[in-house]
């Protein structure tokens, strides 16, 4: 397969009225041609500008959300120059922590491993997990003649792990009594990168389904067997391909493939933007990070009602400090648009994704406010 690797431009030059501010825009032009919100509450003030070239790259879940906000992010501030490469939440992170990107996207927090090695990169200062994305993880599926597809996590969990492999497994018929079901082989699909959304459909199998996934949360796959696709566009395209194939991925990425409903307590649930955020509002931050640095834990043993664990929260990794203040200003300045209402409205319109809760988002500018330049 392979990689499909995708550049999002922007350019953006950013006002400092005192410290960097975006400021209200008015609302007759349109700032999203094609990339979601039409409106925006985050402009270029009057006081001065700054340019210069800012690269990130990372999760290919973002992708359509950051095509929205560098495309809005232009049409307000037309200065200075921003793409994102989504080539997986691994090789993202590799990349920002060997100082060739300035931001990585990534659907997992970083390790204190990785913490460490980003020191020299972040000028002796710290990275950040900054939360800017909230969305559902999709199981999806090619199979002829089943519109309607419900399974639950131990099922879920013995197919990826090759304990089930004919799609009228007794499993699946029990999961879905009135589906005529094939006796046709079970072909799953893995990401072959290592992946933030594989981190986290692995570890809601391993909570939900221990017996059954034993394997644990791991951003590699860890089992031989089934096919594999580069990113979520390459996972998608080879489910696409076939016919008995199952793959998981963010659920804007789903396309005219079926989309499983999970076994969430007693009801079958349907992936949605709703049902995500209230499974990370629910949920716990991680204890013992460093101050700025936000991790949500996800809970993936909700049952309340309508809630889907089965989500995945999508960060923006920063350094706390960077070289120069103009590297400063404008990695500030973007990250607040992208965490903004209107930032996050954008995201929604493209993608499908839940906005941040306000509590996240609260913290998230605190985090983006503290960047700096090294003195």
């Amino acid at each position: 397969m392979n990689v499909r690797h995708t550049k999002l431009a922007a350019a953006a030059a950013l006002a400092l009225t005192g410290g960097l501010a975006l400021s209200a825009c008015g609302g007759s032009g349109d700032p999203a041609a094609n990339g979601g919100s039409g409106s925006s509450d985050s402009g270029s003030s009057a006081s001065g500008t700054i340019s210069g070239q800012l690269a990130g790259a990372g999760a290919s879940s973002q992708e359509a959300a950051q095509g929205a906000w560098t495309q809005n992010f232009i049409a307000l501030n037309p200065e200075a120059q921003v793409t994102y490469d989504s080539v997986g939440s691994g090789k993202g992170r590799d990349q920002f922590i060997s100082g060739g990107v300035k931001f990585a996207g990534s659907d997992e927090a970083m390790k204190p491993e990785d913490m460490e090695k980003a020191a020299e990169t972040c000028q002796g200062g710290t990275a950040m997990d900054i939360p800017v994305y909230i969305s559902p993880i999709a199981v999806v599926y090619k199979l002829d003649g089943v519109d309607n597809l419900q399974l639950s996590p131990a099922t879920v969990a013995g197919i990826f792990s090759g304990q089930i492999t004919k799609w009228n497994d007794p499993a699946i018929v029990a999961d879905n009594p009135d589906a005529n079901l094939p006796d046709k082989a079970i072909t799953p699909v893995h990401r072959s990168d290592k992946s933030g959304t594989t981190g986290n459909f692995t570890h809601f199998l391993s909570e939900t389904a221990p017996e059954a996934w034993t394997a644990g949360e791991v951003e590699e796959w860890p089992t031989d067997g089934g096919q594999s696709g580069d990113g979520t566009s390459g996972l998608v395209s080879t489910v696409e391909g076939g016919d008995g194939t199952i793959g998981y991925a963010d659920f804007s990425k789903a396309g005219n493939l079926g989309v499983a409903k999970i076994k969430i307590g007693e009801e079958y649930v349907a992936p949605s933007a709703d049902g995500a955020a209230k499974a990370v509002e629910a949920s716990p931050r991680e204890e013992g990070r460093e101050e700025g640095d936000i991790a949500v834990e996800i809970d993936r043993k909700q049952t309340d009602s309508g809630v889907y664990p089965l989500v995945l929260v999508s960060y923006l990794i920063t350094c706390d400090t960077y070289e120069d203040q103009a590297t400063a200003d404008l990695v500030k300045g973007y990250a607040s648009y992208v965490i903004s209402e209107d930032g996050q409205k954008a995201a929604e319109e493209a993608a499908g994704s839940a906005p941040l809760t306000e509590g996240l988002r609260t913290d998230a500018q605190k985090s983006i406010d503290s960047i700096k330049a090294k003195a």
